[in-house]
């Protein structure tokens, strides 16, 4: 009896699988801002309570080596909707909303790419983005310029406040192209336009792609007041600072807790594919833990690249799964979801699809260097770009561009606190230097700047 139990069982997870393969299922990512791989208890942080990332990456797999395209926002986020390196889709820095006197711009969104949106649209997907964009604040760079049908969140770079939504004194919400003027914190906002448009999926035929683009947990640091009380009243002899962003990330989970929650209410759940991840590793200097990895947000080391990472899809994804060792960016996502919608990518992406990673297949990594690029305008960088080169376990990078390239390797120092002095391993050196600069000739003929700044 219990062999012919096993027996059915096992046959109904195939049928299950095969039938989430002929069907193209829905997709949502989770992309939040500035989390610190540190800053979820799935990994390991002391302080902080996220049952609901924790419970979202356990139905999947989870990543432990996943990394971010960039330590700061807007190229992580290009990277993702068009499966190419930053610099090679314009946007080798942060694009920001304008400022009188001074250059504040360090990217421009190419118009001539296919977005992943536009892609999924092709196999009948209707495209939506819910939260923060990040590229550009008119047309033609705004997200229905890019392939998204419906947009309702915030155009520009971070907000001066979750409850007022404005940046340098300027409304950026829209709904669509129509500005909006909602009331609430923005996390809260930004949940509740998700369940909406999932109660209006649930009786619709055509699958949908969704990115919900959280701001939290970006500066300010600025939770709901009955959040950080109860943070301040659970652990003893927390500063107030960590108090509040680890408050400000808790609230954040109970939007994704949400957000989950509505999934499985509308029965869209068995049949969407969840991907969670952050654009960039937390900001130190705000109280993010980024453990085990050295650095945060801007640096080049692991802590600003980093990024907790998890992908589920009943029936296909085995739940509770955590992979170490693969290596993948966020750019990956594009081919890789792609894959998964049954429309298989035709044109050139830098970005791979890890698909048989995830449905536990043999997967023959071909080597391939992983570039980091980051251009920005002010006194500590100077309007030059900075980089860092990963190949298998050894990795070369600065952190300012006035500073000398430094060594690591990986697999024997992955906190990466002892310089290998070029030296001690010249060819290795040598090796990454070439495919450096390789990629830097490459990415120079693609333009950044717009003709009219």
């Amino acid at each position: 009896m219990k062999f012919f139990s096993a027996l059915i069982a096992s046959l109904l997870l195939f049928l299950s699988s095969v039938q989430a393969e002929k069907s193209p299922p829905n997709i949502l990512v989770i992309m939040v801002d500035d989390l610190g791989y540190g800053d979820l208890s799935v990994y390991g942080a002391p302080d902080l309570q996220s049952p609901n990332i924790d419970a979202l990456m356990n139905a999947g797999m989870r990543f432990d080596s996943f990394y971010a395209n960039c330590p700061v926002c807007s190229p992580t986020r290009a990277s993702f909707i068009t499966g190419l390196y930053p610099d090679m889709a314009g946007v080798p820095g942060v694009i920001r909303t304008p400022l009188p006197g001074r250059p504040t711009s360090w990217g421009n969104l190419r118009n001539d790419v296919v977005t992943l949106p536009s892609h999924l649209k092709t196999a009948g997907y209707d495209t939506a983005l819910i939260g923060k964009w990040h590229l550009g604040i008119e047309e033609p760079d705004r997200p229905t310029d890019h392939g998204f049908d419906f947009f309702h969140g915030f155009l520009g770079d971070m907000m001066d406040d979750y409850y007022k939504h404005l940046r340098h004194g300027k409304h950026y919400m829209r709904r669509n192209e129509l500005p909006i003027h909602p009331e609430g914190h923005a996390t809260d906002i930004f949940t509740d336009w998700t369940v909406d448009y999932l109660e209006a999926r649930k009786d619709t035929e055509d699958p949908f792609f969704l990115f919900l683009a959280y701001n939290a947990p970006h500066t300010p640091i600025q939770p709901p007041a009955d959040w950080l009380e109860k943070v301040k009243a659970r652990e003893d002899g927390i500063t107030d600072q960590r108090a509040a962003l680890v408050a400000l990330i808790e609230h954040l989970d109970a939007g994704v807790g949400r957000v989950v929650e509505s999934l499985k209410t509308e029965g869209l759940w068995e049949d969407t594919v969840v991907v969670f991840t952050s654009d960039n590793g937390g900001q130190s200097s705000v109280g993010a833990r980024n453990v085990p990895w050295h650095g945060g947000k801007q640096d080049m080391w692991e802590g600003g690249i980093r990024v907790g990472t998890s992908v589920s899809w009943p029936g296909v994804i085995e739940a509770g799964a955590v992979n170490k060792d693969h290596l993948s960016l966020t750019m990956d996502l594009y081919p890789t979801l792609a894959e998964m919608a049954g429309t298989p990518v035709k044109h050139d992406l830098d970005g791979r699809s890890f698909l048989p990673v995830l449905k536990g297949e043999p997967f023959e990594e071909a080597p391939r260097p992983l570039f980091w690029v980051r251009l920005e305008g002010n006194a500590k960088y100077g309007g030059i770009p900075y980089h860092a080169v990963r190949k298998g376990d050894w990795k070369l990078l600065r952190n300012t561009p006035f500073e000398p390239y430094q060594l690591f390797n990986l697999k024997n120092d992955a906190g990466e606190m002892t310089e290998v002095p070029r030296k001690v391993a010249p060819k290795r050196y040598d090796e990454l230097f070439n495919a450096l600069m390789t990629h830097v000739n490459r990415a120079g003929q693609i333009p950044w700047q717009r003709e009219n700044p």
